[in-house]
């Protein structure tokens, strides 16, 4: 089997290297507006944002932010297939304007405009990240009323384009192969998430550049690569128009799924390129993690339930489930890449559990 990953380096609100509906599945984490870290980023955009912005008319740099994300979702809305599935990581923001401490809801900006631009909203996911913080008001402290909420989940939107889900062939082998475990959806499909801890916002120390740090966001690798298992099938294809690191494209190699990238910023294909290397590793362990937390919850499934009735093909273990006895993973056996564009050959991952 094989997959192809291509990056563009450009604003990518203008896709023209895709095809209008060839895309299977959106994951992205877009620059936040009204987060500061991103107000320069957004001011180059536009110059009416920095303009708002040093005269403290939040609202009005708000609404300007969200116009530029808007183009991008418009090029998303085109390429994405019919029942194709769009997943956003975005968090609200919060923000002392003229003295005035208020939130700005992301979430809501996003949601409307494709509600708007005929796309089904489905049950969002709240990913609650792990905190060491010992501070959890602002304001007041202790003497009510004048205290703030302390914002510590973000948002995973889950989005479908048309109102009918996508035609997959009732006997497809990708299909039956990409399954996951029957504990793992119980977990995956969770509405609350608080598990995957968030990352750093800065680099390695070779790329650590005021730009490239300014630049990098917080998303673990575990995340696309949890929501590429459960929205999309082998073979597929996944976009992230705000491509960063890369950490879409690593996790769509991972997930033995094609992938596209679009980033403005070129310093980033070196770190791509250096993590890439792991990858081949990475996949190895993710893989026999997967399938010895499986072997484990048969245990200890079997001393409350004695009959287990189906059994995996692959890996001769038992599943819970008849969908599950097809599940397949892969190991990537090589890759190579030219220019912008990264193609990995894989085979069948050969599981071998220690014997105690």
């Amino acid at each position: 089997m094989e997959t192809t990953h291509k990056i563009f380096f450009k604003n990518s609100s203008d896709m023209c290297e895709v095809e209008s509906e060839t895309v299977d599945l959106l994951v992205t984490s877009p620059p936040y507006p009204m987060i500061e870290m991103w107000d320069s980023l957004f001011s180059s955009l536009n110059e009416e944002i920095e303009k708002a912005l040093k005269e403290e008319k939040g609202r009005k740099a708000f609404n300007l932010m969200h116009y530029e994300l808007d183009k991008v979702w418009k090029e998303t809305a085109r390429v994405l297939k019919l029942g194709g599935i769009a997943c956003i990581n975005i968090g609200d923001a919060t923000r002392n304007i003229n003295r005035n401490f208020q939130l700005f809801p992301n979430h809501v900006k996003i949601v409307n405009f494709f509600q708007n631009n005929g796309f089904i909203e489905l049950p969002c996911i709240l990913w609650r990240k792990p905190t060491n913080s010992p501070t959890k008001f602002l304001g007041s402290g202790m003497l009510p009323p004048n205290a703030y909420i302390t914002l510590e989940h973000e948002y995973i939107l889950i989005l479908r384009k048309g109102e009918n889900k996508r035609k997959i062939p009732p006997k497809s082998e990708y299909r039956y192969n990409s399954a996951y475990f029957w504990e793992e959806r119980n977990k995956w499909f969770s509405d609350l998430w608080v598990d995957i801890r968030g990352v750093s916002q800065s680099l390695n120390n070779d790329y650590n550049k005021k730009k490239l740090r300014e630049r990098s966001a917080a998303f673990p690798i575990d995340l696309p690569y949890r929501l590429i298992n459960m929205f999309s099938i082998y073979g597929d294809t996944v976009l992230d128009p705000f491509w960063g690191t890369g950490t879409t494209s690593l996790a769509a190699m991972i997930s033995t799924r094609n992938s596209i990238g679009y980033e403005i910023n070129s310093e980033f294909m070196a770190l791509f390129k250096q993590n890439i290397k792991k990858t081949k590793k990475l996949v190895d362990l993710i893989n026999e993690k997967r399938l010895l937390q499986h072997v484990e919850f048969i245990k200890r499934y079997k001393k409350q339930v004695k009959d287990v009735k189906y059994k995996a093909i692959n890996y001769k273990f038992p599943v819970i489930t008849k969908q599950e006895i097809g599940i397949l993973l892969y190991s990537i056996k090589k890759y190579s890449d030219i220019d912008n564009e990264f193609i990995i050959d894989y085979e069948k991952f050969e599981f071998k559990p220690k014997k105690k």
